[in-house]
């Protein structure tokens, strides 16, 4: 499954909304999303799964790309 994730770029920033930065991850759960993203030093704001007619949308969207992370 696809995950959009929002986050900071450091985990001492405070979230601000301008600032804030997306990615896109297959994993199994958002569990196993925050384990492949946790040797990063993100301030991770939110993880949503992204399926069906809004994968499409992101897809057509020129920074979509999906990180292989093990």
């Amino acid at each position: 499954m696809i995950f959009k994730v929002y986050y900071q770029e450091s985990s001492k920033q405070v979230a601000v909304r301008e600032n804030t930065k997306t990615l896109y991850l297959e994993a199994e759960s958002e569990l196993d999303v925050r384990k492949k993203l946790a040797h990063k030093a993100f301030n991770i704001e939110y993880v949503q799964a992204v399926k069906g007619a809004f994968l499409e949308y992101e897809q057509k969207n020129e920074d979509y790309k999906v990180l292989e992370i093990e």
